[in-house]
């Protein structure tokens, strides 16, 4: 069981710490130089093993990790770190490896990107996951200090969200889901029948100020329904109204 890493110490002089995991050098150089033209800081490793240890004894913010690689590849990574830490993880894959993204999920990444990828939607997503942990983070400690307990889950119908957890299940049935989709789905979830347009539902996952394409949430819809069906081959809560966008519908 991971037991949660102590807060890194925040400062307007402190930039948010992204280590970069691959045994692509180009990657590593490029997606370097975009996040630190961003105002992060990068750490950059070329193979598994060699982070394994710097993640563990130095954490970062957030660690971005390819999954193909040699010694130690980023499954193995994960499974490492998750016996110790909860340092949020953004897994780079290929476009046929699906059953590796679940596998990943499964094991808790918090989301992955397709290669070929963009520098744009990577940094968005990285600003989503660490925003989403913050959060998380705060409110446990504001709960902590006020002894109240954690909020309740959202609960429509046969879906139940854990957002204090980052936990969904549909019919009892754990779903796993990147950050970026829960805040999509949370944001239908919370008010049933209500159309949200790409726009809002964009607001919902990415703030910033980032400039993500709007097709990039029809994407998004598109693999929420692909894990719900693999639960529930009947699912069919997340409605479409063309030329509109999509709303939530409880059962």
């Amino acid at each position: 069981m991971a037991t949660p890493q102590p807060p890194r110490a925040e400062s307007a002089d402190l930039p948010r710490t992204i280590a970069l995991v691959d045994d692509d050098r180009n990657i590593l150089t490029t997606v370097s130089i975009a996040l630190q033209t961003e105002g992060f800081a990068t750490r950059l490793y070329n193979d598994g093993d060699a982070a394994l240890k710097a993640l563990l004894d130095n954490p970062p913010d957030l660690a971005v990790c390819d999954i193909k690689m040699p010694r130690m590849d980023g499954l193995e990574l994960l499974r490492r770190l998750r016996e110790k830490s909860d340092l949020p993880v953004i897994f780079l894959t290929s476009k046929d490896d699906e059953a590796d993204e679940a596998l990943g999920l499964s094991m808790g990444a918090d989301d992955y990107i397709a290669k070929p990828f963009s520098q744009r939607l990577l940094v968005a997503r990285i600003k989503a996951i660490l925003r989403r942990s913050e959060i998380v983070r705060r409110e446990a400690a504001e709960q902590e200090a006020d002894s109240e307990p954690l909020p309740e889950p959202i609960r429509r119908g046969r879906l139940v969200m854990d957002p204090a957890r980052h936990a969904v299940t549909w019919e009892g049935e754990p779903v796993s889901l990147t950050v970026t989709e829960f805040l999509i789905l949370e944001a239908l979830a919370i008010r049933p029948g209500v159309v949200k347009t790409r726009n809002q539902l964009m607001d919902a996952a990415y703030h910033d100020d980032v400039f993500v394409d709007d097709r990039t949430i029809d994407s998004h819809i598109k693999r929420l329904r692909r894990k719900f069906r693999a639960v529930d081959g009947e699912f069919g809560a997340i409605e479409t109204l063309y030329g509109a966008g999509y709303s939530f519908a409880e059962d």
